[in-house]
């Protein structure tokens, strides 16, 4: 056993314990496969990560992200909840205002000079989605026929599959069925907001792979989202996502366009700081 530098946060919302919470071991060096596993499946929240070393020249920190039951490449949350804990921790990047994490799907760039510190988005594969998993999808939410706008599968490491429907009211009224738990895939479905609300859409992520019915808020799905909406023609300047309000959080999820590039922000509070004996 080894006493290792843990941090406890909050991504996502201004305010603590409505966003998503992240565990972060920031000196991971050492640990097998199985331990970080098992360290994750014993915090039973949605991501916990663990801080290398970086293995290439270019990085500042490696990270390698853990839910309950498996390893992921890249997620949303973690990538900014580490950035701000290894900051916290005396971490300085090699450029001014950017930090680079290398992850399972290479360098993605946190630009923490920002208003909201922000993640480049990774490359989304966009495709369409079966005809007969969109079925199965709608069945499993209770969405009637008509009702999805838009829908795609959309990859940036992770593999989502999305659906668009006429508004936030819609979203926020899904209810899944008892059969949900077949369907062994995420679904994040969105919809647009038609009152004076800040937030230009409310976004759903339903993650029954995962051990849980609903992601509290979900990075890596509104960047990919935010590439398929960019490929249609239908992101300007940027615009703010809500999430979570299904679950009790208050998600904030600011997405803007640089010169071409999508960026997902977000604010990060801390909640827990101390060791954990692995």
């Amino acid at each position: 056993m080894v006493q290792r530098h843990f941090m406890q946060c909050d991504v996502f919302s201004q305010q603590p314990t409505r966003g998503n919470a992240l565990a972060v071991v920031l000196d991971g060096e050492g640990l097998t496969d199985a331990q970080m596993q098992e360290f994750a499946a014993w915090t039973n929240l949605a991501e916990t990560t663990f801080v290398f070393r970086p293995t290439v020249p270019d990085a500042d920190y490696h990270v390698r992200i853990f839910t309950t039951e498996h390893e992921m490449p890249f997620a949303g949350h973690p990538t900014l909840g580490t950035c701000a804990a290894w900051l916290k921790s005396g971490g300085r990047p090699s450029l001014p205002g950017v930090v680079r994490q290398q992850c399972g799907v290479g360098i993605v760039e946190i630009h923490i000079d920002r208003e909201v510190p922000a993640f480049r988005a990774p490359p989304t594969v966009i495709l369409d989605l079966p005809g007969q998993f969109r079925l199965n999808a709608m069945n499993a939410l209770g969405i009637a026929d008509g009702a999805v706008l838009n829908a795609a599968r959309l990859d940036n490491g992770p593999v989502w599959n999305a659906l668009e429907l006429a508004t936030a009211e819609e979203v926020l009224h899904l209810n899944p069925t008892a059969d949900f738990r077949s369907v062994d895939v995420p679904i994040g479905v969105f919809g647009t907001h038609q009152d004076a609300s800040e937030a230009r859409y409310e976004v759903r992520v339903f993650v029954p792979g995962a051990g849980m019915v609903e992601d509290p808020v979900t990075g890596s799905f509104n960047a990919a989202l935010a590439h398929w909406l960019q490929s249609q023609g239908r992101i300007e300047g940027g615009h703010l996502v809500h999430q979570g309000a299904a679950v009790n959080r208050a998600g904030r999820i600011h997405v803007n366009v640089d010169n071409g590039d999508v960026f997902i922000g977000g604010e990060t509070s801390f909640l827990i700081e101390g060791t954990v004996d692995l």
